[in-house]
């Protein structure tokens, strides 16, 4: 049975177009706790952000989730504390994703976690992201560099007929994709505007 609170996240999920069952909220909350015990305390995380981690950062994440098919190939470009590639690989298991982080101690946050949760869907990659020689369907790019910058590293590590999801701030101005040669669309949900828009990006 689903605590109060993770019935108000559920919710908030769908909003996001994401319907979860206990599974996913179990795993979810153990990786939130693992977020606040570790990657909180050694910075990975602002402090600022530990009370508002659902909010801030998982539900952000999981807003890529109807943007991702089954059996797809997924590089999280950047991934850090894990966001968003372990919140997708927990909610997308048909899924398979790379987590890239070129900092080791990070990593080994990653990998604890990866094993922690027993997310058989996922590997990390320690290193940068230039240095990966792997093609994926979609690469995922959240606080990782500004937008012209996230698809000059995704796109040789897309395969042809791949695409980045970039994670776009509330202020975001289409015009900085006009240089770039492109083609792509914005992906919005009404009850979750504050976040700003993903922006989904592939060769034209």
């Amino acid at each position: 049975m689903f605590h109060v609170k993770h019935e108000a996240w559920a919710r908030d999920a769908l909003q996001a177009g994401l319907s979860l069952g206990d599974r996913e909220v179990e795993a979810l909350t153990l990786y939130r706790d693992h977020l606040l015990e570790t990657a909180v305390p050694r910075g990975y995380i602002a402090r600022s952000d530990a009370g508002r981690l659902w909010e801030r950062h998982l539900l952000d994440a999981l807003r890529a989730g109807p943007e991702i098919p089954p059996d797809v190939s997924v590089g999280d470009l950047g991934s850090g504390a894990g966001i968003p590639g372990i919140p997708l690989a927990i909610v997308r298991q048909r899924g398979r994703f790379s987590l890239i982080e070129v900092r080791r101690g990070r990593g080994a946050f990653l990998e604890a976690v990866v094993d922690r949760l027993g997310l058989t869907n996922a590997q990390v990659v320690v290193g940068s992201v230039e240095g990966v020689r792997e093609r994926f369907g979609i690469c995922l790019a959240r606080a990782f560099s500004p937008v012209a910058s996230a698809w000059a590293a995704a796109e040789p590590r897309l395969e042809p007929a791949g695409s980045l999801i970039y994670w776009a701030g509330a202020s975001f101005d289409t015009a900085e994709l006009r240089s770039l040669g492109v083609r792509w669309r914005l992906s919005e949900h009404p009850g979750l505007a504050e976040f700003g828009p993903l922006v989904i990006m592939s060769r034209q």
